[in-house]
């Protein structure tokens, strides 16, 4: 691309997301330490707190990881005694998680120090600001999630074929 201008690093949505996600995760794991849970497995608790019995499929789905991610997770949680897994009644093939009055009791007692790395997060915003940047980001993920990881593996397929490679920036 000769004579084409480079967009500099810290001007590029792909960069500036991935280094929020970094600070993000820095702050959640300091405000949250005492309880030795990452944010991906308290996503995996909070949507179990809302969703018990939901399967693994779907649980990804909600939290954004993948179906191998999804199950190493689960599994170091019920290794915990947070969760149990088991087959489910109406599908043998889906395995199904809840979790245990100790997983309960664990999001639950999580919550306010999550809120708190919330909003250290977003402290640097003007008040005002902070909903109109949760829609962008909310827009963002729904207008890009056939993008995502954690879709199944045919519509992950279809999609590459369909739309060609698309490597983080």
């Amino acid at each position: 691309m000769e004579g084409a201008r480079r967009i500099p690093l810290s001007f590029r949505p792909g960069y500036l997301v991935r280094r929020l996600h970094q600070i993000h995760s820095a702050i959640f794991l300091e405000e949250c330490q005492q309880f030795g849970i990452t944010p991906v497995q308290y996503g995996l608790i909070s949507t179990l707190l809302e969703n018990p019995g939901i399967d693994q499929v779907t649980l990804g789905n909600e939290v954004g990881i993948d179906r191998t991610n999804v199950a190493d997770v689960l599994r170091r949680l019920a290794d915990r005694g947070l969760l149990r897994r088991e087959r489910s009644k109406t599908d043998k093939r889906s395995m199904v998680a809840f979790l245990t009055k100790a997983g309960e009791r664990v999001g639950e007692e999580m919550y306010n120090s999550m809120t708190r790395a919330q909003d250290r997060l977003l402290a640097p915003l003007q008040p005002a600001y902070r909903p109109a940047f949760t829609a962008m980001l909310t827009a963002l993920i729904e207008g890009n999630s056939k993008y995502s990881l954690s879709i199944s593996g045919a519509d992950a397929q279809k999609s590459s074929r369909q739309d060609g490679d698309h490597p983080e920036s």
